[in-house]
């Protein structure tokens, strides 16, 4: 417990030094008093993976992904359709997951509406972004739960965890 929690205030500094709060210090604290929280196989899955490794996971769904995926730094105001149709505007510098359209993924922002699960999805993909003093093999570990989890109460197969 005492490293994941150090991970987590590694991320959470990160965060900060962006002027953005991190999600995971509020997850952690939620699953310590409550446990995991359960909303869908997708979803679930996304938490015990931040919770097992003290790493920041997003869940998406694949399909709704256009092209190849590049991890890039934004330019200042950009702008992304989060989660809940939020505009996420960037900071010069930002770290951003693009597909061949535009944004996905504002690190310390969020995600975007097009590519969330929903109860159709059947292609999922996780990833974890590795801020510094987060050592890759927790990427992997994380990753590597979520997949399993997927896998084995899903039905369905793990095509592979890579870590770039």
């Amino acid at each position: 417990m005492a490293e994941i929690t150090e991970r987590i205030e590694i991320y959470d500094r990160f965060f900060k030094s962006f002027g953005y709060e991190c999600p995971l210090p509020k997850h952690l604290k939620r699953t310590v008093n409550s446990g995991f929280p359960r909303y869908n196989l997708m979803v679930d899955a996304h938490f015990m993976s931040e919770m097992c490794a003290g790493i920041l996971v997003a869940v998406t769904d694949y399909d709704h992904f256009y092209g190849r995926l590049t991890l890039d730094l934004a330019e200042k105001g950009e702008i992304c359709k989060g989660m809940g149709q939020r505009a996420l505007r960037t900071k010069e510098g930002e770290i951003v997951l693009r597909d061949e359209k535009e944004i996905v993924c504002v690190l310390c922002q969020g995600a975007d509406e097009k590519t969330r699960v929903r109860e159709d999805t059947r292609n999922v993909l996780f990833y974890a972004y590795a801020v510094p003093g987060i050592n890759k093999s927790y990427l992997e570990d994380g990753l590597t739960i979520a997949a399993e989890i997927m896998s084995e109460f899903g039905k369905g197969s793990i095509e592979g965890v890579e870590i770039f």
